[in-house]
């Protein structure tokens, strides 16, 4: 059995093969659709003692972990073991305890190391399947969500700002944005395939068009039909502007800021043809990142 940390509502596998685990009254409700198709579902959250994770695995082979979303955990450059690391160590001992024998890991298509904050929690999680999981292991660098190109580009508020006429970032670089959707399809592909076939790889899933936030404000400019331009400040201004102008949380903008230097090093440009390759195996093409910002600015 498959058992999914973090289920979202991708159907990967037959459904009597696949547990899944959902941590709020919300995401039980929007499973239900695969509960009543013969897919199992367990409540559990990160705060749960490892004796519950244990029992949530007691009869899995394999986890899908996707990483935690408690992205404040990570915030005023959190010590190693006390950002969203601590969350998936938590499960990572349930399973280890369970005899779990191969867990798929949902890391972040960034460098390791990496210039970010954001990847540093994916960084522990990574060095701990190595140096601490003696089963087979999947380290899977998911793309950049299109979808979150709004935080990216200056913070973006698709409620707010649409009477915004600049985005200003602490730098630029190219990104390999890749859609929720195509992720979907690419994940379940892997896990749907021989664990074999995937043990002991890292990968990145992303498709090899790049866009920078300078020609993503274009993108946004034809999208809104008025002209958005972009601006490159210092990390210092970045988040002095932020935190002072637009009253934004420090600790958010501290972390964040950093990725700018990321991008700036060139570390979201993928060159991985994985996501490509598994998503032309099904005829499918990535969607394009213009496509979504349109969508999103309708």
């Amino acid at each position: 059995m498959l058992v999914i940390v973090g289920a979202s509502d991708h159907q990967l596998l037959a459904p009597s093969k696949i547990a899944v685990t959902s941590s709020s009254p919300q995401g039980t409700s929007k499973l239900q659709p695969f509960t009543s198709q013969g897919v199992t579902l367990h409540t559990a959250n990160w705060d749960d003692p490892v004796t519950h994770w244990t029992s949530v695995f007691a009869h899995a082979d394999a986890i899908f972990l996707i990483s935690s979303a408690r992205i404040q955990k990570d915030f005023h450059d959190a010590p190693p073991g006390q950002g969203r690391e601590a969350d998936h160590f938590q499960a990572l001992e349930g399973a280890k305890a369970a005899g779990v024998k191969h867990v798929y890991y949902t890391s972040l298509a960034f460098a390791n190391p990496s210039k970010s904050c954001v990847m540093t929690a994916h960084e522990r999680t990574e060095a701990y399947l190595t140096e601490h999981w003696a089963g087979k292991s999947t380290i899977i660098r998911e793309g950049l969500y299109s979808e979150s190109w709004p935080l990216y580009f200056g913070h973006w508020d698709l409620q707010s700002d649409g009477g915004r006429s600049e985005a200003i970032t602490a730098g630029d670089g190219k990104i390999s944005w890749t859609s929720i959707a195509d992720l979907g399809v690419a994940n379940a592909l892997i896990l749907a395939a021989p664990r074999s076939e995937w043990a002991g790889r890292t990968v990145y899933l992303s498709q090899r068009e790049a866009l920078n936030l300078a020609e993503v404000a274009k993108v946004v400019s034809e999208g809104k039909r008025s002209e958005v331009a972009f601006s490159e400040v210092s990390r210092d201004e970045h988040e002095q502007f932020y935190v002072k102008q637009r009253g934004m949380d420090e600790g958010l903008v501290t972390w964040w800021s950093k990725t700018y230097a990321a991008l700036k090093d060139g570390e979201c440009e993928i060159h991985d043809s994985t996501l490509e390759d598994l998503l032309a195996a099904e005829g499918v093409k990535p969607k394009p990142m213009e496509e979504t910002i349109h969508e999103m600015l309708r």
